[in-house]
Formats: structure tokens, C-alpha cells, sequence
């Protein structure tokens, strides 16, 4: 939103429209008990170089800005090019927030299209939607598609998925009647063919598997899909980092129905921790 100063005439103006005197007199529905009578205690405003100076100085004090970040699961710093700076003000992007306005929101609409289609086409999958708050939720509600899809709420699980997309997946479900059943992780890290096959039963609604896993091992989703496709039931793949598949074979090229995991790496700075972007996408589905 811009700012746009008001003169004094502005004011006067504005207050005689309204049939007021004073500013103070559009606060007189508040009642006086709880008014502020005396002006904050705040210093004196700064010029706009005082203030920048004076705000650097403030995030120099944040030394986790200054910091390597080993937390890692998507939330770490990335590189973003600085052409993405610019091309965010160019104006056919720079237009209201509203998308139910059409006349006067394309730019939004462009960008919102552009970016489900370039994520449809790098996860290889045919529908994307306009990014959820960030990868765990984005699992979960790919969780609670499945259900739906398969009319069941017994998912399975590799160990390789992130903990933390885990316990979100379960605590979306928890009173929705699922239930999440694991399959281990081999020695090298994948997970454990024999015994995801194995682990699948007439109840199950979903294999789910991440890759890179959680240990940043790829996984092999090719031969996963299959496994799930043989037993007849969905395969979901989750991810941390989605540049990974500009290297390797996409979850649609791997059999995938469901595709979902975090965006951050695409370019969203951590900001204190969050918000991340999740990301979901969906091979077409044919329901039972």
C-alpha cells in the first residue's frame, strides 16, 4: 500500500465532509476512561536515512542473520538471483492482491499461473495448486486427499520422511480415524523395498516416500511407484527440496498420484523461521 500524506487542507476538508472539528473527534464512540490523553512515549521521528541506519543497526544485534543454519529439512538460507527482485516490480506483476477482480488483478493471475506451471513441470505432474503455508502442511493435506481418494486411513510411511512433516501429518488427522504404519530404511539409507511391499495391506490408502529423504538420500521413487502400483494403492512422494528434481527423475516420471513437500528452497528467504511454501500437485485421479 502507498503512503499518501494528508495536508492540513486535506484534513479540514475531510472533517468538514464528515461534519467534525477536530481528528480527536473521530474517536468519540471510545470511552474517555480508556483513552490515551497523553502523547507516546516514542523519540522523534527520523529522516528516511536515520532510520535506515538506525535499523541496520538493530539487525546487526540479530546474530542468527550473520550465522551458518545447520537446521536444514528446507529451512536454511538460500541463494535467490537478484534478477527475481527486479522482475517482481515490473508492472505486469505489480498489481492489487485480489484475485476475484480480474479487470484489474492480471498481474497477479499471471504470476499465480506462471508459478503453478512451472512447478507442474518440475515435479512432472498435471495439476498444481497456488502453494500451501509451507511443505508439512502441504504432506498433510496430500494425506488427507489420499483418504479421500482411496476411501481408506491406513497410510504407510517411509522412515526416511521428515519427522517434522510427520508429526504435522498426524496431528491434521488425529481425530479423522488414519493411521500411519512405517517402512525402514535400508543400509544405504533408502528405504527398504522387501519391506514397503511387505507392509502394504487391503487397508492401505497411500505408500508415501520423500526423496531427497530426510538423511538427503534419493530415494528411489521409480521403483517405489511400482510397488504401489502392483498393490493397487496410491503413491505420494514428499520432498524438502524441489531443485533436486531439475537432476533427477520428477514423482511424475515415477508413477506418482500425489506430490507434495516445501518451496523454500525455490527462493523464499527464512524471515525469523517462516513462512515456508508448500507445494502440492496431483496426477489426474480416478476415484472408486
Amino acid at each position: 500500500m502507498r503512503y499518501l500524506p494528508h495536508t492540513p487542507d486535506d484534513i479540514r476538508l475531510m472533517l468538514e465532509a464528515v461534519g467534525l472539528e477536530r481528528v480527536e473527534d473521530l474517536f468519540g464512540s471510545i470511552p474517555d476512561a480508556i483513552q490515551t490523553k497523553e502523547p507516546l512515549a516514542l523519540p522523534p521521528a527520523m529522516s528516511e536515512p536515520e532510520l535506515l541506519r538506525h535499523l541496520s543497526v538493530l539487525a546487526e544485534a540479530n546474530e542468527a542473520a550473520a550465522s551458518t543454519s545447520f537446521l536444514g529439512a528446507g529451512a536454511y538460507r538460500h541463494y535467490t538471483p537478484s534478477a527475481v527482485d527486479q522482475l517482481l516490480l515490473r508492472g505486469e506483476f505489480f498489481t492489487a492482491y485480489t484475485p476475484y477482480q480480474p479487470e484489474v488483478s492480471q498481474g497477479t493471475l499471471q504470476a499465480i499461473f506462471e508459478f503453478q506451471t512451472m512447478i507442474t513441470r518440475l515435479l512432472g505432474m498435471e495439476v498444481a495448486n497456488a502453494s500451501l503455508y509451507d511443505g508439512a502442511s502441504a504432506a498433510a493435506e496430500a494425506v488427507l486427499m489420499a483418504g479421500r481418494v482411496a476411501k481408506k486411513t491406513r497410510l504407510l510411511l517411509s522412515a526416511g520422511v521428515s519427522p517434522n512433516h510427520r508429526d504435522v501429518m498426524e496431528t491434521y488427522t488425529r481425530f479423522l480415524g488414519y493411521t500411519f504404519d512405517t517402512a525402514p530404511l535400508g543400509a544405504d539409507g533408502r528405504t527398504d523395498a522387501q519391506a514397503l511391499a511387505a507392509a502394504i495391506t487391503n487397508d492401505t490408502a497411500a505408500v508415501l516416500v520423500q526423496s531427497p529423504n530426510h538423511l538427503g538420500v534419493i530415494e528411489d521413487l521409480g521403483a517405489a511407484g511400482k510397488i504401489a502400483a502392483e498393490a493397487g494403492t496410491l503413491f505420494v512422494t514428499t520432498f524438502t527440496e524441489p531443485l533436486a528434481y531439475a537432476l533427477v527423475k520428477t514423482p511424475g516420471e515415477c508413477g506418482a498420484a500425489i506430490a507434495a513437500g516445501e518451496g523454500g528452497p525455490l527462493g523464499v528467504p527464512m524471515s525469523f523461521g517462516g513462512p515456508g511454501l508448500g507445494l502440492s500437485r496431483r496426477e489426474r485421479i480416478t476415484c472408486a
